[in-house]
């Protein structure tokens, strides 16, 4: 009976440490890059779709209360004008900037360590198979609205988005290649396109509140 009764202890010790999630995101979350895409290249429904995916990732993944917007640029909107005034920190908590100012100076402290996930997990990057370091803008690296948004968002085929890499990395030493921003137009806006050149069809989102 002792034996048994040893057995169950265990198996209840195993049972409950399996039901603990992998990951506990800070309450004070208020930004993240999406762990996945909407799953239609850069067609992300426009900036009120991109939004509405942000919201539902956050609150799947237990942070409610908050407003998302997804940092995007448009014909007409600019990214750094949707996203609030800071300051934003990842799921551990960790502070990657304290203002708009902040994000889009040397101040930044997006980086593969600090871009993680609503889920609290890092994103592959350059060297990593496969890549995914390609983060969808559409912006300068001011945060101002660049021409290439595959459409405003609404085109998975021909077109293109500028990128930028959020593990700061790229084929050249240069500042376009370290920016997390605003590295470079994708080869195309779908799905296999985006893949192509080390993306998947990910962005970043902010808590504006």
């Amino acid at each position: 009976m002792v034996f048994s009764h040893r057995k169950l202890l265990f198996a209840f010790a195993f049972v409950s440490a399996a039901a603990i999630p992998a990951y506990a995101q800070s309450p004070d979350m208020t930004f993240f890059i999406t762990s996945a895409g909407p799953g239609n290249g850069a067609n992300l429904g426009g900036l009120e779709g991109a939004d509405a995916h942000c919201q539902a990732l956050a609150e799947a993944a237990g942070i409610t209360g908050k407003t998302w917007r997804a940092y995007l640029s448009t014909s007409s909107t600019n990214a750094r004008d949707r996203i609030g005034s800071g300051p934003w920190a990842n799921a551990k908590g960790e502070v990657i900037a304290e203002s708009v100012d902040a994000l889009h100076s040397d101040a930044n402290a997006i980086s593969k360590q600090t871009g993680l996930t609503e889920k609290g997990e890092m994103v592959n990057g350059r060297g990593d198979d496969p890549n995914r370091h390609d983060i969808l803008t559409g912006s300068n690296a001011d945060g101002t609205a660049n021409e290439n948004t595959c459409g405003d968002w609404t085109l998975n085929g021909e077109g293109s988005a500028i990128v930028g890499h959020h593990d700061r990395m790229g084929l050249r030493d240069d500042a376009p290649s370290k920016s997390w921003n605003s590295s470079h137009p994708s080869r195309g806006c779908s799905q296999e396109n985006l893949r192509g050149t080390g993306g998947d069809g990910l962005f970043y989102c902010f808590a504006i509140n």
